[in-house]
């Protein structure tokens, strides 16, 4: 156990058993075991950076609908995809209106980049602007914190949305500036970088800001209509899919009676 050999371990009659009926060699054996312990830890370290990602509940770009929304072609998202530009730390820009599937592609790379073994996480603004209030004084957001200063990809929803007061606008340049070239960022925004100087209120930091993400950046600008309000749900059927009103209850009670008289009209003729 000094190895921590934790699947081997729980699995040792198993491998025994399995051993005594395929007669491995003994480096077989061995290979077959340590490799059975490799690909547990990869599942479990696959799990545990997914559970701590916080996905939404559609992340998988597999089922990205590219005639609802314009800005991006299959061939641009399969390069991304394939996240070789985590390489080179270069970060990502989705810009567009609200509903055209900003939040869904950067979560479906963050997914991605979490299959491929990477370090990856989605947050909000507001739950980063959180974690860098309080990370002093509360455990849980410090230990959040050491996760993106050490994360491959961070993604983060809604920036710029509210208002950012000046401590905490300067607190997030500082973040971003550790972040530089080391971890790629993904920002989703419905305002031009250009306007961004209108929620920090400090031209100055703003554009400090926007110099260390526009350096190394691809800028994808989404358009069309909202595919939340396009495919609303509701509580209550609509009346295209109520169900048609049964007979009146008067029209019932006749038929029930008509239908009894002919039966006894039979019986009275036999």
């Amino acid at each position: 156990m000094r190895l921590r050999l934790t699947y081997i371990h729980q699995r040792l009659n198993d491998i025994i058993l399995q051993a005594q009926q395929d007669k491995p060699t003994y480096l077989e054996f061995l290979e077959q075991t340590l490799k059975t312990e490799a690909d547990a830890r990869e599942y479990n370290g696959y799990i545990t950076r997914l559970k701590s990602a916080k996905l939404p509940q559609r992340h998988d770009l597999d089922e990205y609908d590219y005639g609802f929304s314009s800005g991006i072609s299959e061939r641009q998202l399969r390069e991304l995809r394939e996240l070789t530009w985590l390489q080179q730390a270069y970060n990502i820009i989705l810009m567009g209106p609200s509903g055209t599937g900003k939040t869904y592609i950067a979560s479906g790379l963050v997914y991605d980049a979490i299959k491929a073994g990477k370090k990856a996480y989605l947050f909000s603004m507001e739950e980063i602007i959180t974690c860098l209030k309080t990370k002093d004084i509360s455990p849980s957001a410090m230990t959040t914190y050491n996760k993106i200063i050490r994360a491959d990809l961070l993604a983060i929803d809604d920036i710029m949305l509210f208002p950012v007061k000046g401590e905490e606008a300067t607190a997030f340049f500082n973040l971003i500036n550790i972040l530089h070239e080391k971890t790629s960022i993904i920002i989703t925004t419905n305002k031009a970088p250009t306007e961004w100087v209108k929620t920090l209120n400090d031209e100055v930091l703003t554009s400090a800001l926007l110099d260390r993400l526009l350096y190394r950046c691809e800028i994808v600008k989404l358009s069309g209509k909202s595919y939340r309000m396009e495919n609303r749900k509701t509580i209550f059927e609509t009346q295209e899919t109520k169900k048609k009103p049964g007979r009146p209850r008067k029209q019932i009670e006749t038929s029930i009676i008509d239908n009894n008289q002919e039966n006894e009209s039979v019986f009275v003729s036999n």
